[in-house]
């Protein structure tokens, strides 16, 4: 609903999409609502973004996602 700000797709297909930025001048679509990452399965037939739950104890309230890597040991 807030839009995508960044993917890495992994080799295994993968997707992590970092979501709900908001910045000084871009509209924010959903200004009090927390950022988010999704995960999608690219292998799927009809790949649909999951919202993965983040840990516990993380301050959710100000994430504000920008960018995405992920590191594959």
């Amino acid at each position: 609903e807030t839009g995508s700000e960044d993917i890495d797709i992994l080799p295994n297909g993968l997707a992590f999409i970092s979501s709900g930025l908001k910045y000084p001048g871009i509209k924010s679509f959903a200004p009090d609502k927390p950022g988010e990452i999704f995960l999608m399965d690219l292998n799927e037939d009809n790949p649909r973004a999951v919202e993965l739950r983040i840990s516990r104890g993380f301050d959710l309230a100000s994430f504000n996602p920008h960018g995405i890597s992920t590191y594959v040991d």
